[in-house]
């Protein structure tokens, strides 16, 4: 058996010190920012509020692994590029992870293997499911020191491309990959996650993003009920059930709306003649918007109007004359035209 072992090397002593190199450098990390995400948990409670709400069923005299550190090793290896539990086999060994599993590198045990981390993935059922995203959204709430006077949430679906054949995975036309869809919701002003739910690769239909919309929206009023809740979102989410539901519930919304014949002929501008001179200056938007905010009232909320909100295709036409032009007449010439693209409700 061949052996690539290298001895010490003895080198001449300096001031009477023996000096030695040797090419064992012992246990060693490169994953020394895991101790920083250590801290940043342990401030947050993150795993250990994860952890509270997900049962446990073991027999407590046979428990090595506590959930908390299960969670808080497959956090941290997610959070490091080691998305998947195989990578925990040798990563139960670094000292770096164990320490920031708030275990010893050389004396205690080591973390949790691949199989207990896959059981652990696959455990927790729908209520759970929920329960966990109520967490999250109570770790946000708690990070204000006051209910804000009004708060604009952003919603948006993003590709998680797969590369196996993944429950719940999906091919997608529009990225052309099979994929994950999750949808992400982050505070527009300070950027911090909400909440995230794991979904298929399709695009969310109206039912289902007005039901995520409920849950979501009734655990932040439990915390705030006085605050003013906005949704934003792309054209994904401009669902007639999710406007209607905003309505009813006194949620604004600003929403994205797909492009289509009937609103582009009806903001089609008129057809008109400028005078010799003149500069034509035209701008078209389409902008879809709630009513007017109305402050909360603490009762029930009044069924929404049918005409209450609608999407718009606004174009308008501006002539202007040029300083330069001998036939500027008096006071110039405005001219505006408007369209409007009425949503039909059922």
């Amino acid at each position: 058996m061949h052996d690539d072992t290298l001895l010490p090397l003895s080198l001449p002593a300096i001031r009477r010190k023996k000096v030695t190199a040797s090419f064992d450098g012992g246990r060693l990390s490169s994953d020394g920012g895991v101790l920083l995400l250590s801290g940043a948990d342990r401030r947050l409670g993150l795993s250990d509020t994860l952890a509270g709400v997900i049962p446990d069923h073991r027999e407590a005299w046979r428990v090595t692994h506590e959930l908390a550190d299960i969670l808080r090793a497959r956090i941290f290896a997610i959070a490091c590029g080691y998305p998947d539990a195989d990578d925990l086999d040798a990563l139960r060994r670094d000292p770096a992870f164990k320490l920031a599993c708030g275990r010893l590198p050389e004396s205690d045990d080591d973390l949790a293997s691949q199989p207990t981390i896959s059981r652990w993935e696959n455990a927790p059922d729908v209520r759970t499911l929920i329960r966990l995203s109520y967490a999250m959204i109570d770790l946000w709430c708690g990070s204000y020191r006051r209910p804000p006077a009004a708060i604009t949430l952003d919603i948006d679906d993003t590709v998680d491309v797969v590369h196996g054949q993944q429950q719940l995975s999906l091919f997608n036309a529009h990225y052309d990959e099979r994929c994950f869809l999750p949808i992400h919701v982050y505070d527009a002003d300070s950027g911090h996650c909400v909440a995230v739910l794991l979904r298929p690769g399709k695009t969310p239909s109206g039912k289902e993003i007005r039901g995520h919309l409920r849950r979501l929206i009734r655990r932040l009023r439990r915390h705030w009920p006085r605050t003013r809740i906005t949704i934003r979102g792309d054209s994904h989410y401009g669902r007639p059930e999710v406007m209607d539901w905003c309505d009813a519930n006194d949620v604004g919304f600003i929403l994205g709306l797909a492009g289509n014949g009937v609103l582009a002929a009806r903001s089609k501008p008129p057809p008109m003649r400028c005078a010799p001179g003149a500069r034509l200056q035209i701008s078209m938007r389409c902008a879809t918007g709630p009513r007017p905010a109305t402050p909360p009232s603490p009762g029930p909320h009044p069924a929404a109007s049918p005409r209450a909100s609608r999407p718009r295709g606004k174009a308008s036409i501006s002539v202007t004359w040029s300083p330069t032009s001998a036939a500027a007449p008096r006071g110039g010439c405005m001219s505006v035209f408007t369209a409007r693209a009425v949503r039909r409700r059922t």
